[in-house]
């Protein structure tokens, strides 16, 4: 596959802290240095992907506008320190979901690759020159899967993840992102 290496960034408990069923505006608390580092990110040309896992939307405690309203928060946030995400992908599949998303290995979902996939293939990136960045196993897994190194950050579920699978260990995205930039292609 051809194309630019790009970031891709889970979304709860790697740049934002972590809530359950985060749906709220008000709730969405970015993880300290995360905007900064995202803006390093953009300053590079380096393109920056969100991939998350939404299965709040799937089991009906939300809805596709709530997420949005949340994003919308997000993209205020970072701007306040002239950063930005290029892209963002949602899966709200789950084995426990309603209707059609009553899906338990979407390929979309965590940790299947197909949303890293999608993204490469929709944006011209290059997964055997990316990274992926996130708190948990799922987020490591569907990083491999998809052809790209992998980085664990310690905050959200981190601290609790076997971080040996990982081509990278870092307390948090800031820290990721310093360490991802001084190899970058």
């Amino acid at each position: 596959m051809s194309g630019r290496p790009a970031i891709f960034l889970d979304r709860d408990g790697t740049l934002n802290e972590e809530v359950d069923f985060l749906s709220d505006p008000e709730q969405l608390v970015l993880i300290p240095g995360a905007a900064a580092a995202v803006a390093r990110l953009n300053a590079r040309g380096v393109p920056v992907v969100v991939v998350t896992n939404q299965s709040g939307i799937g089991r009906g405690k939300y809805g596709w506008s709530d997420f949005a309203a949340v994003m919308v928060r997000m993209s205020e946030l970072l701007a306040l320190e002239n950063a930005r995400i290029d892209a963002v992908y949602a899966s709200p599949h789950h084995e426990k979901a309603l209707g059609e998303y009553a899906v338990a290995d979407h390929p979309d979902r965590k940790p299947n690759p197909g949303m890293l996939l999608r993204a490469a293939e929709e944006h011209d990136l290059d997964p055997s020159r990316s990274w992926m960045v996130g708190d948990k196993g799922i987020d490591l897994e569907a990083g491999r899967r998809a052809g790209c190194r992998v980085a664990l950050v310690r905050t959200g579920y981190g601290s609790q993840v076997d971080g040996s699978t990982a081509d990278l260990v870092a307390e948090n995205l800031p820290d990721a992102i310093e360490r991802i930039l001084a190899h970058w292609p």
